[in-house]
């Protein structure tokens, strides 16, 4: 089995549990441990996978809550780093009653994590890196250690997996900028998972077949557009392939693309990197039906990480 390193935010998600309240006006927040990464990589040890967490959490409360649950589920946090001189980023969140997200990000210590801090991880010890989110392309350290990990990566031959996790309101007035970095690593990448409003995004296109067109285009990725609860249309090799979901009774979607890339890259752990990348279509769609499967489930628990907790049990038993 190969090790996975996951790259990017570790946070605290503070939902405010007065439904249709704004942030100001609401009284109860719920405290929850996030970040893209961090829930793809306790997707993964869930599933049974060796996996390991890159990130700076602050030295105080709530980055000793992000380690020692990763520590529960299983994640390697040794290159889970503290940083004395910035607070763990929190992201306060409310759900208006049109549907509409009340959003404030205070960040803090993720986007510290830096350059130096990455040269210190032997990337030869992971057969798969995942980089996993948004944050990574706002300016700041974070930034330019993401690219010098991608750049180690390809250079050592590893398999590379890229999920953009597009947030508008962390880009709203720089969307130009996402799209930038986001192509040089969709282009650079083994395999990647959009959303489909971020595959419009991303190509400009005004459908998801014409994106999907674009992205058999100008990459050698497979990739995953996923579609709710329609399944993903998965890419490979010029041609797509729409992969069908299981039908559920959604409580929470928190997390469902973060378990739908958990579940896949565990089990293309269970090859060597030679392997991961001479895969057959069939391979990649039995690989992708669980992923939906893996997704549609999440939504069934209130939180990503309480889900996770019985991914193992619903998935692969």
């Amino acid at each position: 089995m190969e090790q996975i390193l996951c790259i990017g935010e570790a946070l605290i998600d503070m939902i405010c549990t007065d439904k249709g309240s704004t942030l100001s006006a609401g009284q109860h927040f719920l405290k929850k441990t996030g970040g893209a990464p961090t829930n793809v990589a306790a997707a993964i040890a869930a599933l049974g996978g060796k996996v390991s967490l890159s990130a700076k959490v602050g030295k105080d409360p709530f980055g000793t809550q992000l380690i020692e649950v990763m520590q529960e589920f299983g994640v390697d946090t040794q290159w889970m780093l503290r940083d004395e001189h910035h607070f763990t980023t929190l992201a306060f969140v409310s759900l208006m009653e049109n549907g509409e997200r009340d959003f404030v990000f205070s960040r803090g210590a993720d986007g510290q994590l830096c350059v130096q801090d990455i040269k210190a991880i032997d990337v030869h010890n992971y057969g798969i890196v995942h980089f996993g989110s948004a944050t990574g392309f706002l300016p700041g350290p974070l930034q330019d250690a993401y690219s010098a990990l991608l750049k180690q990566s390809l250079k050592a031959g590893r398999f590379i997996s890229f999920d953009p996790n597009y947030r508008h309101l962390l880009f709203k007035d720089n969307i130009d900028s996402f799209i930038q970095h986001s192509w040089y690593f969709l282009e650079a990448c083994d395999f990647f998972k959009v959303s489909d409003e971020e595959a419009l995004l991303l190509t400009k296109a005004k459908t998801v077949d014409e994106a999907a067109a674009i992205f058999l285009q100008r990459t050698n990725a497979v990739f995953a557009i996923t579609l709710g609860k329609d399944g993903t249309m998965m890419g490979y090799q010029n041609q797509t392939v729409q992969i069908p979901s299981i039908s559920v009774k959604p409580v929470d979607t928190t997390g469902a693309g973060d378990a739908f890339v958990g579940a896949l890259l565990y089990q293309l752990s269970q090859h060597n990197i030679a392997e991961m990348k001479s895969l057959s279509k069939e391979q990649w769609a039995s690989y992708m039906q669980q992923g939906n499967k893996a997704g549609a489930r999440t939504c069934e628990y209130m939180g990503a990480m309480e889900a996770f907790k019985f991914l193992s049990n619903d998935i692969f038993n």
